[in-house]
């Protein structure tokens, strides 16, 4: 996906909201500010908007000194969902579909998004998890329960801290020894680290891999060679976020399963649906 002039105010207010959260004065803010327009200039559009991102957010990063601005953001959200973690079980468990209950929550969850949004609350949050199982989905997850069944090697590419607790919940209906769990390979945003699959106890129920790149998404060729092993010996890619749609795609023997919720308008554009719809897209051949 080429970026879009849209994108480009996305960059700016990615920009403060990270400033702010790392609690730079006004005047820093100027000088950083500058730094990233100079970057603007020398866009090439046709580059993808997770590649410009990865490099706005090195400049942001360098010109502050902080490795992770978001740091905290990510545990707030990582300790508000793990405290929610017994309930949202319990709830799937006892629904009569547990895989549709856990894979609309785990969609939902997909708010938790500090790119999209960077004055996200927990009021949100909350509120979107309470109306996920009623919410309408642009897509089936009975196919993707299909799918998961006849696949070989699953590979679930992760997007954001405390929205990986919801991912669990679906891992969680997934046959583990199938699946490879895919995080970010450095900070950007408040996308998933090691360490969060680590605190909300993933790294003890299903192998976990670094995509390697400090990217909002998944640069497959830019990855170290586990990444790109297992990108290709998987016949099943579940897709968290936008960021992954965006850098991911289908190939032969593939499949790809995007689980996102729509957050801007490129991406609304792109898959034809409005802005705040639960998406489960496929694409590539299903597994036989």
């Amino acid at each position: 996906m080429r970026t879009s002039v849209d994108c480009v105010f996305c960059f700016f207010r990615q920009t403060f909201d990270s400033l702010r959260a790392a609690g730079v004065e006004n005047g820093r803010m100027e000088e950083v500010a500058r730094e990233v327009a100079g970057l603007v200039s020398r866009f090439d559009f046709e580059g993808t908007p997770v590649s410009i991102s990865r490099d706005l957010h090195r400049i942001i990063r360098n010109a502050l000194g902080v490795d992770d601005p978001f740091y905290e953001h990510k545990r707030r959200y990582n300790r508000l969902l793990l405290g929610m973690y017994p309930q949202l079980k319990e709830m799937v468990e006892k629904s009569a579909d547990p895989f549709d209950t856990a894979a609309r929550l785990a969609i939902a969850g997909n708010v938790i998004d500090f790119g999209a949004k960077g004055g996200l609350t927990e009021k949100e949050v909350l509120q979107a998890i309470d109306t996920a199982l009623h919410a309408h989905l642009e897509g089936d997850p009975a196919q993707l329960k299909a799918a998961v069944a006849k696949a070989k090697r699953i590979l679930y590419l992760a997007d954001n801290a405390g929205e990986i607790i919801l991912d669990r919940l679906l891992i969680e209906q997934m046959p583990r020894e199938k699946v490879t769990l895919a995080v970010r390979g450095g900070p950007t945003l408040n996308d998933v680290l090691m360490e969060d699959a680590q605190e909300v106890g993933l790294t003890r129920i299903v192998k976990v891999i670094s995509n390697g790149v400090d990217a909002p998404g998944t640069l497959i060729d830019e990855a170290p060679e586990e990444m790109k092993s297992a990108f290709a010996e998987a016949d099943l890619v579940v897709s968290k976020g936008q960021g992954n749609y965006e850098t991911v795609a289908p190939g032969p023997g593939r499949t790809v399963f995007y689980l996102l919720k729509v957050k801007c308008e490129v991406i609304a554009k792109d898959v034809g649906c409005p802005i705040g719809t639960l998406v489960m897209r496929a694409a590539g051949a299903l597994p036989a």
